[in-house]
């Protein structure tokens, strides 16, 4: 609308009758709308006594959707570009999953805006401005008209504000009220492309798709998160299940193979380090299914795996978990946050030259984890010299979480995470493992369940 205002043949052209029309429906449509959003709320507090109507109350909250709908149809009138809903898409088919799906949508809201200020403050802004911009006009351009006709070649009034007499005056009326409605038809143009701007960008934001893009790009991530941990637990079962199964019953083929042999000979010592080997490549692969998903991890979760990678870890570490007893965060959310304390529990041990090392692990307000991994070394840690931890930081940026490192010359160095996440509802397997929220020191973390005690089990 705009460019068709600054070309020359725009009177001439169909835009002003396209101005005319958006303007006019637009009016008529606002004070349709008002009639039935003050009958509909009138019965609804009406039937609200008997409470049948409060759902007719709550529905009104849904009337900016036909209404949006329509309008972006109209839009088409003034503003050529594609005017696309920016509602977001339903994850679950049903009703319900509908109705929550569009009250937590911020389009649904800007549409119900949309609606009540086109039913409230737009619709008498549109016809007072197509009565002064049109009818006013025209009338004045029939002036000749109107005093031939109903004047009886004496005298008329116009729109009964002034006197006209004679023909003279009559033509002198026309006159002004052609160029009249050439300037109101400059007007009218223009109020519509404003008054479609603001429809746009009420109703089809021209950003929409992009939004609708981010959205689902960040659907798209999570779910390649949850299909690469899913790929990793499931190679950490077959590892467990297959290979190491196969290694333990050859191990224990070479021993019997030794009690058969001739002491001392040739033969048994080749099984020894047969068997030796065996074994040394057996605890090689225990660490490799431990390095891609820890059992413990997937057993008894977080609280558990903590401790567990804080025993393993040559740096004492003071370890305090806070974190839900009767519920598991979710799985992509645990195995970020202990691949996060064992590479930095691995970076202590190696660069650091701390004595000591603590680790906290909190969920506060049932929405947000919170992991903090300190030591008292020497810091000097930087994320712009290394990618370790870069690497972290795009672990956690995944789950749209945040890492900061707090590491001045000289130590100490603080490594903290942030994860937004809900705890699932899935109990976990034994509740003693993360149902006390109180700090416990590293030695006293699950001593008779750690993963070397079940690792030496299966071996025996």
């Amino acid at each position: 609308m705009w460019q068709a205002l600054s070309r020359p043949g725009y009177l001439l052209s169909p835009w002003p009758w396209r101005a005319v029309a958006y303007l006019l429906t637009g009016a008529v449509g606002g004070a349709v709308v008002l009639v039935g959003l003050v009958l509909w709320v009138a019965v609804g507090g009406v039937l609200a006594v008997v409470l049948v109507g409060l759902p007719l109350l709550a529905v009104t909250v849904l009337a900016g959707l036909p209404l949006g709908a329509l309008e972006r149809r109209r839009l088409r009138w003034i503003d050529g570009e594609p005017a696309p809903g920016a509602h977001a898409e339903l994850r679950t088919p049903g009703v319900r999953a509908w109705l929550t799906t569009r009250l937590r949508d911020r389009a649904t809201w800007r549409e119900l805006g949309h609606t009540l200020l086109a039913a409230c403050l737009l619709w008498p802004a549109e016809a007072l401005l197509l009565a002064v911009a049109l009818v006013l006009p025209l009338t004045m351009a029939a002036t000749p008209l109107l005093l031939a006709t109903v004047g009886g070649g004496r005298e008329v009034r116009v729109v009964k504000l002034w006197t006209v007499t004679g023909q003279p005056a009559a033509f002198g009326s026309a006159v002004l009220g052609v160029l009249l409605l050439a300037g109101g038809a400059y007007a009218l143009g223009a109020a519509a492309g404003a008054r479609a701007a603001l429809t746009r960008r009420l109703v089809a934001p021209r950003d929409g798709g992009r939004e609708a893009r981010v959205v689902e790009l960040t659907r798209s991530r999570a779910r390649l998160v949850d299909a690469f941990e899913a790929e990793r637990r499931r190679i950490e079962r077959d590892l467990h299940d297959g290979a190491q199964q196969r290694l333990v019953a050859l191990s224990m083929a070479l021993g019997l193979a030794r009690l058969d042999a001739p002491p001392g000979g040739p033969l048994a010592e080749q099984l020894a380090r047969a068997q030796d080997e065996a074994g040394a490549v057996l605890a090689e692969l225990r660490e490799l299914i431990h390095g891609i998903h820890p059992k413990v991890l997937a057993d008894h979760g977080l609280a558990a795996a903590v401790a567990d990678a804080a025993d393993r870890s040559p740096v004492p570490v003071d370890v305090e978990c806070e974190l839900p007893g009767a519920a598991r965060l979710p799985q992509a959310v645990e195995a970020a946050a202990h691949f996060v304390v064992r590479e930095a529990l691995a970076n202590v041990a190696r660069h650091s030259g701390a004595a000591r090392a603590r680790v906290r692990v909190e969920h506060r307000d049932g929405r947000l984890l919170v992991l903090e991994v300190s030591d008292d070394g020497g810091g000097g840690a930087d994320r712009a010299r290394g990618t370790g931890l870069t690497g972290l930081a795009d672990r956690v940026s995944v789950l749209d979480g945040t890492l900061s490192v707090t590491s001045p010359p000289g130590g100490p160095t603080l490594l903290r995470v942030e994860i937004p996440c809900e705890p699932t509802p899935t109990p976990t397997p034994t509740s003693t493992l993360t149902s006390t929220p109180t700090p416990v020191p590293m030695n006293e973390h699950f001593a008779s369940s750690s993963p070397r005690t079940a690792s030496s089990s299966a071996t025996a």
